[in-house]
């Protein structure tokens, strides 16, 4: 079907000079239609006539008066839920085939007869006038502090003129978050707009009655700021459009940003901090005209800085609790009926007695929950260790994994009483001493499979020489490498030592066992050094030694330039090398004492399994068992070798 811009198109190339042919080419049509179109004065889309017939019969026809009166009563019905009623109603007339039909009936008569539908009226915003806040979860960003996941969440502020924006890191959609975010953001931003809008917070607005539409702390932060405070209707998030859509805008830019870190691992939470106000900063700087107009409009910030913090007095149970929040906490025993002040930070609650701070721990996030110190009930607690076993809050007595460990290792020593007597005083000697070294002396003997006692708990953590190391602390040997390059010195020593052997004894070698680490002869040479005298031995041994140079000599040069006969056991020696195998005294062999020109003159053994280029393992077999000498070889020279027998095969010389 021709399109409107195909024929625009056409009558734009025509009129630069182009052909019919070549203006019907770069439009995809043929002549005949370019031609046509050519002399056409209207487009294709004026000459369609709207089709007001059906080319098939309405298979929903009968039944269409049911399902309009459905879709007044009820106008949410889906198409699908009809079709399954149809089915119901009518078996084996309708069924999947006819659930693209009827979306595109419900789909008409919503556009024609159905009800209205909600309208959004866009909104002139004005510099200085209207601020926005709210929070936003960010613990699905998979952020962790040190390596551990750290569920966060961050309270959100934005002018709505400029889209400026700042963000304070939290954990709860506390009062004292609101509070501290909303003044972090004012004094940042230096000035005070004229309104302030949040959704239905339950720290800025009483949704439980109608009284009062704040609560009297939220108005009395806003009266300190002179800031006309707003609220949006419920269920109604696009009343607070501007502060919503930068949450995504926000939370998209972090996720980015720490892909491009390539880590979302922080080592402490200021890091984090600093990372998140460098977005932001980023993104304000890119607002710098409109932000300005919004600066010029802002009213001055008041003199001083209310102190987000919320005051209860409370007193301590007999149990050595008190409820802060909705939570409970526990203090030390010593304050056990007293009334105490808890003051509620955001992060954070203090507990003061008698004008001074007497304990400080981390605020609990949610509610319902409870922290209970062991350090605080131990003192009584390990007088009545019956009371352990069902205590409400014995989980929180467990300071670590090796604490729960221990303990389940006493209930399989000892009963109950006497398990939960022996755990109670290692948990009073963590109090009284050290708990990581309570915990470390733990780990060692939870590793041992004595018997677990308090006793020896404490005689560990009490002994000076116990040097318990760091659970973390792997010692890994680093790999010696030497190794490596002992085989090369082998080799190199085997070259350089071995002496050479006559041409016509080089098959009868043999081995004496006493000496078998580096001492070989041949048995023709072994008999003739035997039977002749001390004279002729020097002179036997002088006669031999030339040989060995000169055969070694040649064995280099051949093993340097290759075996052209055999490629395959090709090898490099090195030239470097010194020939101190040689240099002993003149006319002998070196032998295994200094004792010198006697008749035992012996050669070094040659390594079993090394081979010399040119000279296959398999002549080795010729060494073993006494047999009888084999002719070398094609190919085989006076420098090449045969592979010596294992040391502890080889047999004793002959006498």
């Amino acid at each position: 079907m021709i399109e409107d811009r195909q024929v625009k198109k056409l009558r734009r190339l025509l009129s630069s000079g182009k052909t019919l042919a070549q203006s019907a080419l770069r439009t995809g049509m043929s002549e005949r239609t370019a031609r046509k179109y050519r002399n056409m004065e209207r487009l294709p889309s004026e000459t369609r006539t709207p089709r007001s017939y059906r080319t098939r019969q309405d298979p929903l026809e009968a039944i269409w008066p049911a399902v309009e009166e459905h879709l007044r009563q009820s106008p949410g019905l889906q198409a699908k839920t009809l079709l399954e009623w149809l089915c119901r109603e009518h078996p084996g007339k309708y069924d999947q085939s006819h659930l693209r039909t009827l979306q595109r009936r419900i789909k008409q008569w919503r556009g024609s007869e159905g009800p209205a539908k909600e309208v959004f009226f866009s909104q002139v915003h004005h510099p200085g006038d209207l601020s926005a806040s709210d929070f936003s979860d960010m613990s699905s960003l998979d952020v962790t502090i040190g390596g551990q996941h750290h569920a966060h969440m961050v309270y959100h502020f934005v002018l709505t003129y400029s889209n400026w924006e700042a963000v304070t890191l939290c954990y709860t959609e506390s009062f004292e978050s609101l509070s501290e975010g909303l003044q972090n953001a004012l004094q940042r931003l230096g000035g005070v707009p004229l309104r302030h809008r949040t959704d239905r917070l339950s720290a800025a607005v009483n949704n439980q009655c109608d009284r009062r539409d704040f609560t009297q702390r939220y108005q009395s932060l806003m009266k300190h700021y002179a800031v006309t405070i707003e609220k949006t209707q419920a269920r109604s998030p696009n009343e607070n459009g501007d502060v919503e859509s930068s949450h995504r805008v926000f939370k998209t830019a972090v996720d980015q940003a720490l892909m491009l870190r390539g880590s979302r691992d922080f080592a402490n939470l200021e890091s984090y901090k600093e990372f998140l106000q460098s977005i932001v900063d980023s993104h304000n700087t890119s607002r710098g005209k409109r932000v300005s107009e919004d600066l010029a409009q802002l009213r001055s910030l008041p003199a001083n800085r209310l102190e987000s913090v919320r005051i209860d007095r409370v007193r301590v149970s007999t149990g050595s609790l008190i409820q802060v929040v909705r939570n409970t906490y526990s203090v030390h025993s010593r304050l056990i009926g007293e009334q105490v002040e808890a003051r509620t930070y955001m992060d954070h609650i203090e507990i003061w007695y008698a004008q001074k701070c007497v304990d400080r721990f981390a605020r609990l996030r949610g509610r319902s929950k409870h922290s209970v110190n062991y350090r605080h009930i131990i003192d009584f607690l390990v007088r009545k260790p019956g009371a352990f076993e069902n205590y409400r809050y014995r989980d929180s007595l467990f300071p670590t994994t090796n604490f729960r460990m221990a303990y389940d290792a006493l209930r399989e020593q000892h009963d109950e009483r006497r398990s939960a007597k022996e755990y109670l005083a290692i948990l009073h000697l963590a109090a009284r001493e050290n708990e990581s070294q309570v915990d470390a002396a733990l780990r060692e003997l939870l590793a041992e499979p004595a018997l677990l006692s308090a006793s020896s708990v404490q005689r560990i953590v009490q002994s000076e020489s116990s040097q318990l190391p760091h659970p973390t602390d792997v010692s890994v040997e680093p790999a010696d490498l030497s190794s490596f390059d002992s085989l090369l010195d082998e080799t190199d020593s085997w070259y350089s030592d071995t002496p050479c052997i006559d041409e016509q004894c080089i098959d009868e070698q043999c081995i004496d066992e006493q000496c078998a680490d580096e001492q070989c002869a041949d048995e023709q040479c072994d008999e003739s050094i035997t039977e002749s005298s001390p004279v002729d031995d020097s002179k036997r041994a002088s006669a031999c030694n030339e040989t060995v140079i000169d055969s070694c000599d040649d064995f280099q040069t051949h093993a340097k330039e290759g075996n052209h006969e055999n490629p395959g056991h090709e090898r490099t020696v090195d030239q470097s090398t010194p020939r101190t195998a040689f240099a002993g005294v003149s006319g002998e062999l070196r032998s295994g004492s200094q004792a010198g020109r006697t008749t035992d003159t012996q050669l070094r053994a040659v390594p079993a399994g090394v081979g010399v280029a040119g000279v296959s393992d398999a002549s080795v077999e010729s060494h073993r068992g006494g047999a009888a000498p084999k002719p070398p070889s094609s190919g085989e020279d006076a420098g090449e070798f045969r592979s010596e027998a294992i040391a502890d095969e080889g047999l004793a010389p002959s006498t």
